[in-house]
């Protein structure tokens, strides 16, 4: 099977990648990337492929080709709200989701539909108000705009996953590749992460088990259990997973 992966130098991204690589049945990994990815260089997995590439809003016939055959994608490319302009976040979070998800519909099948995970975040809406946040507002637009491509599109299946606490602390196979978290993190991870990690495990998401349950999203698994309720919301056949759906579903959690 040949899955693709976008921000795998991120946090939640070298998750997947980690997941991705430990999978056996994965036979191809197509990482799209700005600059090359020190985990996939120290691997030296023959099955994993960094293809640079710059502009995310195009797609041309010579990067699809290398694309070829792929069954799904876990996008995790993403950027914090702080560290960009606002049209620059809209375009990192939502343009350029948008633009893979049209050039990614080329490689369905009616035999092998395209699986696309979508990975927005704890706190997105799709009913955003007057004061929500630009981070709630954009990612729950693009959730909206990949919810009409399924509907317009059957075999490209969309979805979207919002994690919470992202943490990789007990992670060892990516904390040497994730970048440094900037100060606030640094001082608010040793409070926030005991009481999370014990009393709020809802809000947990540890990294080692989101990337496999991401990348078995991208594989089609999971789809006979995404139906509306208190913790997916279904936009027709479009599925938006919180947090709790995710560990519900893993296994983390008691259903």
């Amino acid at each position: 099977m040949h899955v693709i992966l976008t921000g795998a130098t991120g946090l939640v991204g070298s998750g997947a990648l980690d997941a991705m690589i430990k999978m056996k049945e994965i036979t191809k990994i197509s990482v799209l990337s700005r600059r090359p990815v020190k985990m996939a260089e120290d691997v030296k997995d023959p099955r994993v492929n960094v293809i640079i590439h710059k502009d995310f809003e195009k797609y041309d016939s010579e990067l699809l080709s290398q694309l070829k055959g792929a069954s799904g994608c876990v996008w995790a490319l993403g950027i914090s709200q702080t560290q960009v302009g606002k049209e620059e976040y809209v375009k990192i979070t939502k343009d350029y989701a948008l633009a893979a998800s049209k050039a990614f519909q080329t490689l369905a099948t009616e035999q092998e539909p395209f699986n696309f995970v979508y990975v927005s975040g704890g706190g997105v809406t799709t009913e955003p108000g007057r004061f929500t946040a630009i981070y709630s507002r954009v990612k729950g637009e693009a959730e909206l705009a990949l919810a009409e491509m399924r509907k317009a599109n059957p075999i490209f299946h969309a979805s979207s996953i919002r994690p919470a606490f992202v943490d990789a602390a007990a992670h060892d196979a990516i904390r040497p590749y994730v970048s440094s978290p900037n100060l606030v993190y640094k001082v608010l991870m040793p409070v926030l992460g005991p009481p999370i990690r014990i009393g709020m495990r809802w809000a947990w998401s540890p990294t080692e088990e989101l990337g496999r349950f991401m990348t078995e999203m991208a594989m089609g698994r999971y789809k006979n259990q995404f139906t509306q309720g208190k913790d997916i919301q279904m936009i027709g056949e479009f599925p938006i997973l919180e947090n709790s759906a995710f560990r519900r579903l893993a296994g983390l959690d008691r259903k």
